[in-house]
């Protein structure tokens, strides 16, 4: 038997403000959806490899959610932003050596309360900080917001990278997404209104920043043989690969100037048999303007410390000659830590983006980044098997 694995199923809930679901029934409802997107019958699961985001809401107990009975494979998965490449990796694993035969991996949160006066949202993600955080807390570093302020600061300091040039991703993204039905934010926007926004923590303006949603996400992972007969396109998993770099805020850390993606990233190409010059699509992890820039850069797509000037160049965006977050990533679209950058990913290679379709999609790469800089995850799908 072929036991490439490939992924055939892809469902994605409603997404953003959305209320009166928790995070399990958004897991749930992805897994169905990517059954039955795959034209499988979700009972045809027998691995379920699961993770949430904040609220820590989706664990084994899923499996009884979705009625499903002598699992081969069962288990969370925990690298944060990193984890949905890593599920597709252990995934593909337990494919190809015949541990199961269908898995499900599956990232689903709801963070976002609705107010009980007033309208709007409200974030339920904060918790106390002891300890070692909160020392740090004392000082003014209590969030992802400010600790990923510092290693953008460093970056700026150490190669002249601007406000202006993160800004040129924003306004790239943004312009993908307004092609994107299933984005949160479609309005085009200008680098003027990047630089005007609101500042969240310097040098981040409220434009530098990720979305906060709502929904679930799921992919269904089988051999190429089961997929062949099955309702879509197979998506071929060519390669993958980690990297956890244990980063200490030392002053000889490169923390703020290399990310995982300068491990993972050439461990995952060369799995596929291939170089950075053959990729034509890039999904990249963007929870901040910055932590595009510099995957970019840790990839190998431009020189290091070149990524301000690359993205200025007009290099970005529906008219740039290179295919990145072409759904509008986290910025613009949704926010479903890694599952973001995959579920694009597996919509770009199946050749189903639509106004947004990249014109080509050989060989697409999916890039996942947890904590702060601390985890990362490299994917290399494509149309074609090896």
């Amino acid at each position: 038997m072929n036991r490439a694995p490939v992924i055939a199923g892809l469902g994605i809930t409603e997404m953003g403000k959305v209320y009166g679901r928790g995070a399990p029934e958004f897991a749930a409802d992805a897994v169905r959806r990517a059954a039955t997107d795959a034209g499988l019958d979700p009972h045809d699961v027998d691995g379920l490899l699961t993770n949430t985001g904040i609220t820590g809401d989706v664990g084994l107990s899923l499996q009884r959610d979705l009625g499903l009975r002598h699992l081969r494979l069962l288990s969370e998965v925990q690298a944060y932003g990193s984890s949905a490449g890593a599920m597709v990796q252990y995934a593909a694993m337990a494919v190809s050596s015949g541990m199961a035969d269908v898995v499900a991996c599956v990232f689903a949160d709801a963070p976002l309360k609705d107010r009980s006066m007033g309208g709007g949202a409200a974030y339920a993600g904060a918790r106390a900080l002891t300890g070692w955080q909160g020392m740090a807390a004392a000082s003014g570093i209590y969030s992802a917001n400010s600790m990923y302020a510092l290693a953008a600061r460093r970056h700026m300091a150490t190669y002249g990278t601007t406000s202006e040039q993160l800004g040129h991703i924003a306004v790239a993204q943004r312009a993908w997404a307004a092609r994107n039905p299933l984005a949160q934010m479609r309005t085009p926007i200008t680098l003027e209104d990047h630089q005007s926004s609101r500042w969240i923590a310097e040098p981040f303006h409220l434009l530098d920043c990720c979305l906060v949603s709502n929904g679930g996400v799921a992919v269904i992972v089988t051999s190429a043989d089961r997929a062949a007969d099955l309702a879509q396109p197979a998506v071929h998993i060519r390669g993958w690969g980690q990297a956890h770099p244990g980063y200490v805020m030392g002053k000889d850390s490169e923390f703020g100037l290399v990310s995982g993606a300068a491990l993972s990233g050439p461990t995952a190409l060369k799995k596929a048999g291939i170089t950075i010059a053959d990729i034509d699509v890039a999904e990249l992890y963007d929870c901040y303007t910055y932590t595009a820039l510099i995957s970019l850069e840790d990839y190998g797509f431009c020189a290091k410390g070149e990524g301000g000037p690359f993205v200025a160049s007009g290099v970005l965006g529906p008219e740039g000659s290179l295919a990145v977050n072409t759904g509008g990533g986290q910025l613009s679209s949704y926010y479903m830590w890694g599952m973001t950058p995959l579920s694009e990913a597996v919509i770009q290679a199946r050749g189903q983006g639509g106004d947004r379709q990249a014109p080509r999609n050989d060989m697409v790469l999916v890039s996942g980044n947890g904590g702060v800089l601390d985890h990362h995850s490299t994917l290399i799908l494509s149309p074609h098997a090896r």
